[in-house]
């Protein structure tokens, strides 16, 4: 059985930080308009920003990075094929550790096509 819900995780990381976003409205509106300008579509697609995005969260261990990551990426219409590349560079980049949080993406990938 699966140790987390990554649909639990970001429903509970927005939950969280509802009221961050109302005392620090101008720190996560510029955060806000930093990640708008970082993934607009350019010489890269979104898609190929989002497994960027992916492949950083995993290496840096970061479960609520993975789950808005992916969400996002299966929206995108990611291929498994896509996905799987890069949790392999991810994993060549951080070692041990990021294999076992490609594995978590791997399931939130499943949770989130579900």
């Amino acid at each position: 059985m699966a140790s987390k819900s990554f649909r639990q995780i970001t429903q509970d990381i927005n939950q969280a930080l509802a009221g961050f976003r109302k005392d620090a409205e101008g720190t996560m509106a510029g955060f806000g308009a930093m990640a708008k300008a970082a993934m607009a579509p350019g010489v890269l697609s979104e898609l190929q920003k989002e497994l960027i995005a992916l492949a950083i969260g995993v290496a840096a261990r970061c479960d609520g990075c993975i789950g808005f990551h992916v969400k996002a990426l299966v929206r995108l219409g990611v291929t498994h094929e896509q996905l799987t590349e890069t949790l392999a560079v991810a994993v060549y980049m951080g070692g041990g550790p990021s294999l076992m949080y490609a594995a978590e993406a791997l399931r939130a990938y499943e949770e989130f096509q579900g």
